[in-house]
């Protein structure tokens, strides 16, 4: 069920546990697919290459967003070695669609030290872990003022694992209505704007958009749209 364009639903109203209710069946139906996938494949391997094993691990460093270990381990081979690791709750990343144009936003992203224009991405404060959906929302509507209807589950992406640990939920959110921006004091910079699929198709093949997450979204979004 849509949202009344006039109006956000009221936290409890009947317009929002519907459409809450909603998002949840699609995001049921999306992980039976991907458990279905897996236990499909699940009888492949890569020639029953044991494991890493974790001998030990310590804490080196931790703040609210991330935590970095490094862990001692012994290879497949019986020799010992170190492995640094670093620790992020899931995030989710959200693909506004309005049917005709996507909304992304834009920051300063501190590591590149340039701006980026992305797909409303991230994950709850204090390392918490939030249920899927309920993070989706509460992304796009921090980032962006958004909300949406429907969260459909398109699928799961590791963020660098040769590196983190973090794994990220990737949704498609339809029936958008505007709202005010709840940002968090790191993303006052932060801009957010729609663009058609040609725009964002031009970002993408230009070097505009170069964020790894946002490109393999959208990647998700047109393996769905073949499906159809």
């Amino acid at each position: 069920m849509p949202w009344s364009s006039s109006h956000s639903p009221r936290p409890g109203s009947p317009t929002r546990r519907n459409a809450a209710a909603s998002s949840r069946i699609a995001v049921n139906a999306s992980w039976s697919r991907v458990q279905r996938t897996r236990a499909r494949l699940s009888g492949r391997d890569t020639g029953q290459v044991p494991f890493i094993e974790t001998i030990g691990s310590r804490e080196v460093y931790r703040n609210p967003w991330m935590v970095l270990r490094e862990d001692d381990i012994r290879r497949p081979d019986g020799s010992p070695g170190v492995y640094a690791v670093v620790d992020k709750p899931t995030y989710a990343l959200v693909m506004a669609y309005d049917g005709a144009r996507f909304r992304l936003v834009e920051q300063f992203r501190y590591p590149v030290g340039a701006r980026r224009w992305e797909f409303p991405q991230g994950t709850a404060p204090d390392l918490a872990d939030l249920e899927a959906v309920a993070l989706a929302e509460r992304e796009l509507r921090e980032e962006t003022g958004l909300r949406a209807a429907t969260f459909e589950l398109l699928g799961q992406l590791d963020v660098a694992p040769g590196m983190s640990s973090q794994r990220g939920w990737v949704f498609l959110a339809t029936g958008i209505t505007p709202g005010p921006v709840e940002r968090e004091h790191e993303e006052q910079d932060m801009r957010s704007a729609w663009f058609s699929r040609l725009e964002l198709e031009e970002m993408i093949r230009d070097g505009v958009i170069t964020d790894a997450q946002s490109i393999a979204a959208y990647g998700l979004l047109l393996l769905r749209e073949a499906r159809l």
